[in-house]
């Protein structure tokens, strides 16, 4: 085996504990796009985005999922996800209960309000369903209403004991590959422009990330009008595939 000079120096790979990898396992589960939330049935408003020519290639539909990202439900849904999260693990309730009804409150359409509360659901039910979690009940009911996607992740992964960063980056990479699909199949582009798209929304999303760590809710808040606009357009589209 070649050795160089300071081989012999450099320090054993840290191994990962079994509760780190448990979780690692969970979260590529949980925010795989075969786990049944529906997400494919969905495209957050790129649907009449691309009827109305604003997306038509790889480079325009990276442009429009940077601004969502960025400045808009992307931002927003990690706020949530990550007060969740923090809520939960303090045992604070009533803050669980507000930010629960919050984010409910926050979706700017009814396709999109149907969108993120089915998914929800489906998230919650399904990782119940096959990992039981002590107390997830109790939490789930503190919430008092609709617990909308990010909410469910938050949540979940909270009861679940997994860190909040690695649950936010792993949702939002499941946020933005199904924003992808959905613009691979609308424009149509190929697998490899597809990969490329995700590839450049890299940084976004370790950026929107770090920025919902550090946010409140009083930070929360979007620029991205236009994507606001398609989800309401969408709901009187005369040919769709999606359902917002």
């Amino acid at each position: 085996m070649l050795m160089t000079a300071n081989s012999a120096e450099l320090p054993p790979a840290r191994t990962m504990s079994e509760s780190e990898l448990a979780a690692l396992y969970r979260l590529m589960t949980w925010l795989s796009p075969s786990f049944p939330v529906g997400a494919f049935s969905y495209s957050s408003g790129i649907e009449w985005a691309v009827e109305a020519g604003d997306i038509t290639d790889a480079a325009t539909l990276r442009d429009w999922l940077s601004a969502m990202l960025t400045d808009g439900s992307g931002f927003c849904d990690s706020v949530f996800a990550v007060q969740t999260h923090r809520a939960v693990t303090s045992h604070d309730d009533p803050a669980l209960r507000a930010i629960a009804e919050l984010a409910a409150a926050f979706v700017p359409s009814r396709e999109r309000q149907l969108e993120t509360t089915t998914q929800g659901r489906a998230f919650i039910d399904t990782s119940r369903a096959a990992w039981p979690c002590e107390g997830l009940d109790e939490i789930i009911a503190a919430c008092g209403g609709p617990i909308v996607y990010p909410v469910a992740v938050g949540l979940v992964s909270a009861a679940h004991g997994i860190p909040p960063e690695p649950a936010l980056h792993a949702f939002l990479h499941a946020v933005v590959s199904n924003w992808i699909s959905a613009g691979a199949r609308l424009v149509p582009l190929g697998q490899t422009d597809s990969q490329r798209v995700l590839a450049q929304l890299e940084a976004d999303v370790a950026a929107t990330a770090k920025r919902a760590m550090a946010a409140s809710l009083d930070d929360l808040g979007s620029a991205t009008f236009r994507a606001d606009l398609a989800s309401l357009r969408h709901e009187t589209q005369y040919t769709r595939l999606f359902r917002s």
